[in-house]
């Protein structure tokens, strides 16, 4: 009597929890075995049956399969794809493609139903070989191997729902689906379609492969509820015919971030072989985010859905890895970071055998790196300690270190962009002879008649059309959206007004700036500042870009934010080296205090 450390039949019972996300992804991993085997075309087949259900005729999935046009497979193959753990693509020399773990068929299978069919071919479907796995089987121990493959014709179904069936390729079919979350043809084909077309999107918009999506009544296979090819769903939004919503159906929503040659390359020297891994970033470009509420349009919704970090492998996504991200943010989607990097640095990153994680390079984007810089520590000095602690992950450090610096650099042009934007929308639809800055107008031409001068009057002798010149292209130079600048400088010179606010990514350590242009006073925000969030973003940002706060609490943030940005005047002069600077720091608040209570006391 033998006993084996694990029976088959519990194994492969645990396996079928083996961390596939859903039906899609557990879908994607039959097509990665179509695009290895050199499939240029690929279907995935929803069979539907109507059902009583409440009374009612619904339609609901009994079978589901994926047909490719791939090389085929012979009977030693075929049962070897039907095996866990095997296959060939699992050594070294054999890893150049999106196929490795030799899990992929089975086990994503069994995550979904009870019985898997196969049938392969190479020579036309007249030749075809059928073996299975059926979990039953597995169960009553009648199956402890995977079947000798037999000649078997492909069932007339299949062949009437393809479109075409090619002299090489090969048939799965799903059916027993006892784990299918969504029920009907469309709904695994909509989830489905998404999924599919941002793993596959370098294969899709080179047209390489095309997949096709087909949901068709079992008992009349001519009937189709639903049927469509995917189209490439980029992350980066620089494809320019994607599934993205119009205006951005046939053009690229973001645009590269670094110039045109926006690719940042790492050279990885890895189990004594050196390694490429490449980086891209993108950003949205200022038309997606203009109007009212771009988020909740429909290119702004669909964005959404794309939030992350998308990591990529042998031109195939894993995931898009959220653990970058800042979820209460909603200006995340507006951003892209793709990185791409080779099957023979699988384990560096931490790739699963399920391919849908790469938990190695999620763990870095955890660590605080700036922290860990105090003291004077440099990049490569922080990574040679971890190779002395024989920290696998210390390859990745200066990787991660590049994309949160460079994340850093988008975010703060993001939060220009919001700060630009929301005071254009409310400007818009302000009575601008009510506005703050024409009260504050009013205010300079009294103290003028007063005796007061500024440096700006000087130039208020210009022509309009040099003033409003002169104005728009000092806040393009700040930072400021060029549609957002020339509507501003327009307004400010036509309405005679002498103050400009606005806000943008200032590099300097200050609050804010203030600059005389044009014969008007910019006041420009630094919105890179800690104090910008939480004094002023938090009150003026729309209900739906707060990430969720009450009217009470944004109220307190602004207040707590009033407070610490008075506290650090009151460290200021405390800090100042002797009396003489400390007085006059003090004057200079009493002065600046003195023509704020002038501002302030007006009828508002």
């Amino acid at each position: 009597m033998t006993f084996s450390i694990v029976p088959p039949h519990l194994a492969v019972k645990a396996m079928r929890d083996n961390g596939y996300k859903n039906a899609a992804h557990a879908l994607a991993e039959l097509m990665d075995n179509a695009i290895q085997a050199g499939a240029s075309r690929v279907e995935l087949l929803c069979g539907e049956v109507e059902v009583l259900v409440d009374e009612r005729r619904r339609s609901r999935v009994r079978q589901i399969a994926v047909l490719d046009n791939g090389s085929g497979m012979d009977a030693d193959v075929l049962r070897l794809a039907l095996q866990f753990g095997n296959g060939t693509h699992l050594t070294t020399d054999t890893q150049h493609g999106i196929g490795r773990f030799g899990m992929g068929l089975p086990a994503s299978s069994i995550s979904q139903c009870r019985k898997v069919d196969v049938w392969s071919w190479q020579e036309g479907p007249e030749s075809a070989l059928n073996s299975y796995l059926s979990l039953d089987e597995i169960a009553n121990h009648s199956m402890s191997d995977v079947p000798e493959p037999e000649p078997k014709a492909i069932p007339e179904l299949w062949r009437k729902a393809a479109s075409k069936i090619g002299r090489c390729g090969t048939l799965v079919v799903w059916s027993e689906l006892d784990r299918l979350l969504w029920r009907t043809a469309k709904a695994i084909i909509d989830n489905s379609e998404f999924v599919v077309g941002r793993m596959y999107r370098n294969f899709l918009e080179s047209e390489r492969v095309e997949i096709r999506l087909l949901g068709f009544n079992i008992d009349r296979p001519e009937v189709r509820s639903i049927e469509k090819y995917a189209l490439p769903n980029d992350p980066g939004y620089l494809m320019p015919k994607t599934s993205c919503p119009e205006p951005f159906h046939d053009k690229p929503m973001f645009e590269k971030w670094g110039g045109e040659d926006f690719s940042v390359e790492h050279k990885i020297n890895f189990d004594g072989r050196e390694h490429s891994v490449k980086i891209r970033y993108s950003v949205a470009k200022e038309e997606a985010r203009q109007g009212v509420n771009p988020g909740q349009k429909k290119h702004g919704k669909h964005a959404a859905k794309n939030v992350g970090v998308s990591v990529v492998r042998a031109e195939r996504e894993l995931e898009l890895d959220t653990t970058w991200t800042t979820s209460s943010d909603p200006r995340e989607r507006w951003w892209g970071v793709e990185i791409e990097f080779p099957p023979a640095l699988d384990e560096l990153f931490g790739v699963t055998n399920n391919k849908q994680h790469a938990h190695n390079f999620s763990e870095v984007a955890k660590f605080d790196i700036d922290d860990l810089l105090k003291g004077g520590k440099t990049i490569t000095e922080l990574k040679e300690d971890m190779e002395e602690d024989e920290d696998p992950r210390a390859p990745l450090l200066e990787i991660a270190h590049q994309i949160k610096k460079t994340l850093n650099v988008l975010r703060a042009l993001l939060r220009a962009q919001t700060a630009s934007e929301n005071r254009a929308g409310r400007r818009r639809h302000q009575d601008v002879g009510n506005s703050v800055e024409a009260k504050a107008t009013e205010i300079t031409r009294k103290r003028k008649e007063d005796g007061y001068s500024g440096e700006s009057d000087r130039d208020e002798s210009m022509s309009s059309d040099e003033r409003r010149g002169i104005l728009e292209q000092s806040l393009i130079d700040e930072g400021i959206p060029e549609a957002v600048a020339r509507g501003l400088a327009a307004s400010t010179v036509s309405n005679g007004l002498k103050y400009v606010f606005a806000g943008a990514d200032l590099e300097t350590p200050a609050f804010f700036s203030v600059k005389q242009r044009g014969g008007s006073i910019v006041l420009t925000l630094n919105t890179n500042h800690p104090a910008y969030p939480s004094l002023v973003e938090v009150l003026e940002s729309p209900a739906n870009e707060s990430g969720g706060d009450d009217l009470e609490e944004r109220l307190q943030k602004s207040l707590d934010g009033l407070k610490l940005l008075l506290f650090a005047w009151a460290r200021y002069e405390d800090e100042q080296p002797d009396g003489t600077r400390r007085i006059q720091a003090q004057e200079a608040r009493v002065d600046w205090g003195r023509l704020a209570r002038q501002f302030l006391m007006t009828d508002s």
